[in-house]
């Protein structure tokens, strides 16, 4: 779900959603989906409709016959998926078995959905508005200044992806790459949304492919899951670009053809626990009165939507962690509007936004401002909620919205920051929305399941993964208009989590000594606050001024009161009391 730029409406205002005007994916078609009762037993194959209890399926069978439509079973066979343990442990999963996916009726999808639910075998019937990318895009003069012709050789611009950096900042992917597993190794993702495009030069290393769907032929929708996978796996070479997690495996599911629910289960099922199955995709709600638009107002996540949240459900409960876009919609998720069931919703469904009903499980990622400054702009103070991004308790943790710096090109044409002939060297300075937050967020989470596999340590449950963003990282910041109360969350800090999720790899002990070291050596080092801990000099690097003031005071008082935790010889944390 990316984000325009819309300049001249204040910081942090600009984009998608409340503010700014949008512009429109091609592709994205709606979805009719019938949910059978569970007493039917309702079995489809190519012999047509039967009833494993013995109901009698005729009028269901001659409505689908006279309307020349047809019944798939969205998640796989019936009877596989009847089979499929349930762990009793945990809360009764969805059912998938009861779920299908009409194939023909078009433009009549409203009519038909109506029509299909008074049937006996069928307990209801809804229509799903097309999902597109919640990624905010478009243009203006300064961007069009900045467009080049291409290059004879990509430079490295790993410099401009400030998320890279330490935490508040970014997200600390330098200090993790030094660590074992920090890189993501051993860990799969696979983003599911529309297209990509996969013969990208900075994506080869670790990029297997598309795994179910066929992508949709169209470059708005490459350009974005091309900027998805750069954030996530870009290569670690000397040129463009570097992910986040760059040695994990990365792959695409595309929801065309088969729609997002399935394309959603399709990716769980090819993963193991701990893996990510990241959803870039959200659609029209109920304050559009489920009608595309293309400012993106209302729009929210996909899991609202009762066969979404199923599979979402599902693949949570098997281990993966799934990752959605929190949507561009502007909208507060706790509003009471989402506890209205719609029409043709089935009976037991409950708001997903609500914390007091079942979770999907899915981390849920909003769209924060980076540091101002970023590529000479400023969208408000760092952290800030940007005005675009939903927000709400069900807000999980926040990525960049804005300046991110990543493979793929500039909406629906060439980079912004490289173009040129070849669509398979551009890249981009400018995505933004929920969708270039949701892969930082997804790139800090494999990361840190790497490096607990590389501990021998059993990876996140998504319970645990929701649990570490929303108690660690750097906390989001108040804005004219949007304070920190509109929630969106932290956005992530590997070192910070690496201390609560690995206790026995960082130890802790009393400062004894510092040496502020405010011209490093060698110069190429950034300056360093040392304090001699159990034995050793610990490193902090790039310390805040009031941090260092503190333990500068603490040190002049004669009693020193510092407790610091510690990997190896650099300080992950640090409390100076009294």
């Amino acid at each position: 779900m990316t984000d325009r730029i819309h300049p001249g409406q204040g910081p942090g205002t600009a984009g998608p959603g409340p503010d700014g005007a949008g512009f429109t994916y091609h592709g994205a078609e709606p979805e009719l989906i019938v949910v059978a009762r569970a007493e039917a037993r309702l079995r489809v194959g190519a012999e047509g409709i039967r009833s494993a209890s013995g109901a009698d399926t005729s009028a269901l069978s001659m409505f689908l016959a006279d309307e020349q439509i047809a019944l798939e079973p969205l998640f796989g066979r019936e009877e596989r998926l009847a089979q499929i343990p349930q762990d009793t442990s945990r809360e009764a999963l969805p059912d998938l078995s009861l779920y299908y996916r009409v194939r023909g009726g078009g433009e009549r999808a409203a009519e038909l959905s109506a029509r299909l639910a008074a049937l006996p075998e069928v307990e209801t019937a809804y229509v799903k508005p097309g999902a597109v990318p919640a990624s905010m895009t478009g243009r203006d003069e300064e961007t069009i200044k900045r467009l080049k012709e291409g290059a004879p050789a990509t430079p490295d611009y790993t410099g401009r992806q400030g998320y890279l950096n330490p935490a508040p900042e970014g997200v600390d992917a330098y200090w993790a790459w030094l660590r074992p597993g920090g890189s993501g190794e051993g860990v799969t993702v696979i983003d599911v949304e529309g297209a990509w495009q996969l013969g990208h030069e900075d994506l080869v290393e670790k990029l297997a492919g598309i795994v179910v769907g066929s992508p949709v032929q169209d470059v708005a929708w490459r350009n974005h899951g091309t900027a998805v996978l750069g954030v996530i796996g870009g290569d670690r070479d000397e040129k463009g670009i570097t992910g986040i997690a760059p040695e994990a495996v990365t792959a695409a599911a595309s929801f065309q053809g088969i729609g997002t629910a399935a394309a959603v289960h399709a990716a769980a099922e090819r993963l193991s626990p701990g893996d990510i199955v990241l959803i870039e995709l959200h659609r029209p709600g109920p304050r559009s009165d489920f009608q595309d638009r293309d400012d993106q107002v209302g729009y929210i996540p996909i899991e609202w939507w009762p066969d979404d949240f199923a599979a979402i459900r599902w693949a949570t409960a098997k281990g993966v962690l799934v990752v959605a876009a929190g949507g561009n919609g502007g909208e507060s998720l706790d509003d009471a509007l989402y506890e209205r069931r719609p029409e043709g919703f089935p009976q037991d469904w409950r708001n997903p936004f609500n914390p007091s009903n079942q979770s999907s499980g899915a981390v849920l990622v909003g769209a924060g401002a980076p540091p101002p400054g970023t590529h000479g702009r400023d969208h408000g103070p760092d952290r800030s909620r940007l005005a675009f991004s939903n927000y709400g308790a069900r807000m999980d943790a926040q990525g960049w919205g804005r300046e991110t710096t990543t493979t793929g090109g500039f909406w629906h044409r060439e980079g912004d920051l490289q173009g040129g002939t070849e669509e398979i060297a551009w890249y981009t300075d400018t995505f933004s929305g929920t969708s270039s937050a949701s892969p930082i967020v997804v790139g800090a989470l494999a990361s840190l399941q790497g490096m607990l596999k590389a501990t021998g340590q059993d990876p996140m449950t998504p319970e645990r993964a929701r649990t570490i963003l929303r108690s660690s990282g750097s906390p989001q910041q108040d804005a004219p208009g949007r304070p920190a109360s509109q929630r969106i969350g932290n956005r992530p800090d590997i070192k910070a989590a690496v201390t609560r999720l690995m206790p026995s790899t960082v130890g802790t002990g009393q400062a004894e000594r510092y040496w502020d070291e405010l011209i490093p050596y060698p110069h190429e080092l950034p300056p360093r606050l040392r304090l001699f801990v159990a034995g050793a000099w610990r490193n902090l690097n790039n310390p805040a001024p009031e941090l260092r003031q503190a333990v500068h005071s603490a040190f002049a008082a004669g009693r020193p009161d510092i407790r610091v935790w510690f990997s190896d010889d650099e300080v992950v944390g640090l409390v100076v009391a009294g």
